[in-house]
């Protein structure tokens, strides 16, 4: 039938958990950026192209069984505020890209298999403790686990220089 449309009553509600507040929401709204794909089982790793979502304010992949490194593409998500990977089994250290995500208020990677220093400076400065906890192998403020390693400390990405061969830069 040219010309025809057919409305249907918009009938769909959810309860989300975001920066650690649950909200019931009796209509979604349109404009709504979030996916929560938590309590799911999920197994395997989480695909690079999830840092294509770029326009993504909540994004909460906890409690499933993920494993693998947490993929730096997440650093282009800019815009996110939100960002739950606890209960997990990633592993590897926290990708420095992610210190791009300066909207992130919410922040939750516990009780998995993480390594090394926690990322620094910006946001990463105001997540707690409880942010981190359950990774043995993480180190660094805010955890009372210092870091002791005869290594340098990885640079910032404001800090490192490429390209250059001078030893004065």
């Amino acid at each position: 039938m040219q010309g025809y449309t057919k409305n249907f009553p918009y009938n769909y509600s959810m309860t989300i958990t975001n920066k650690g507040m649950q909200r019931f929401y009796e209509k979604i709204p349109d404009i709504f950026k979030a996916i929560d794909f938590s309590n799911n089982n999920f197994i395997g790793q989480i695909p690079t192209y999830i840092g294509n979502l770029r326009g993504l304010h909540l994004l909460n992949l906890g409690d499933n069984n993920l494993s693998g490194p947490i993929p730096s593409s997440l650093g282009n998500l800019t815009q996110l505020e939100s960002l739950d990977l606890s209960k997990n089994k990633l592993s590897g250290e926290i990708p420095w890209q992610l210190t791009r995500m300066t909207f992130l208020g919410f922040f939750n990677v516990s009780n998995n298999h993480l390594t090394g220093p926690i990322l620094q400076g910006k946001q990463f400065a105001t997540f707690s403790n409880a942010s981190f906890d359950g990774n043995p192998g993480l180190c660094g403020t805010p955890l009372s686990r210092a870091c002791h390693s005869p290594e340098a400390p990885p640079p910032t990405p404001s800090s490192s220089k490429q390209g250059s061969a001078s030893k004065f830069d």
